[in-house]
């Protein structure tokens, strides 16, 4: 076990303030990363406030932040896909049971026992709960790891990891959209990552708060929600 410096919040209603952290050692299937670059998300704000306390109350100090990208500095004797040295991304997950239903089928989100990259039940014990991507290293899972091709600007890559996923699930879910017609409603976040995503053959509409419910300007780049 190590310590790492990061940015924590102490309590809903203080900012968060540089401390150290703990970090585990490497296991056999784990990934130590340095963190390069990690995305702000607007689900760092909702745990950080505690403004989910009714379904995930926050666990203080909280170490916030699930779109990291990052160089591997350490790998396990088990690990098969990464190499130190190598680019890679975490999103908002770190571990999950590998075993149930949900897992076997590659949707590890809906695992039982999903393990969230912050504020989630810490099964190693090197804290009382995960702390996130707001430090200098980072020990995931492999399964958890994404390699990040070298010719990307890293901190344009970070928020593919949370909001760029979340708009692009439902271009994968929905298969060919040639000829189909795709929208989002609120230009915030994922809206503004989703126009980004270029589908040509599908033609994209989209509104902003003001306009919903009036009218909606075409767009000549793609966004789906």
């Amino acid at each position: 076990m190590k310590q790492t410096k990061a940015y924590s919040a102490a309590s809903a209603t203080t900012p968060l303030a540089a401390t150290t952290i703990p970090r585990r050692a490497a296991t056999e299937r784990d990934v130590a990363i340095e963190i390069l670059f990690c995305g702000v998300c607007h689900s760092d704000l909702h745990t950080v406030r505690d403004e989910w306390h009714s379904i995930m109350p926050t666990v203080y100090p909280c170490v916030p932040g699930h779109e990291i990208v990052g160089r591997v500095t350490q790998v396990g004797k088990g690990v098969t896909g990464f190499k130190t040295g190598d680019l890679v991304g975490v999103g908002c997950m770190v571990d999950s049971d590998h075993d149930c239903p949900s897992c076997k089928a590659n949707v590890e989100q809906f695992c039982p026992s999903a393990v969230f990259t912050y504020n989630g039940p810490d099964k190693h014990g090197t804290a009382p709960v995960t702390y996130g991507g707001y430090s200098e290293s980072i020990v995931v899972d492999e399964r958890f790891c994404l390699k990040v091709p070298t010719n990307l600007d890293l901190a344009g890559v970070a928020p593919l990891l949370c909001a760029g996923i979340t708009t692009w699930s439902p271009i994968r879910r929905w298969g060919d959209i040639k000829g189909k017609k795709v929208g989002v409603v609120g230009l915030g976040g994922l809206g503004h990552m989703g126009s980004n995503l270029p589908t040509p053959s599908a033609p994209t509409l989209r509104s902003s708060p003001p306009l919903r419910g009036k009218k909606t300007m075409p767009c000549a780049s793609a966004l789906m929600l």
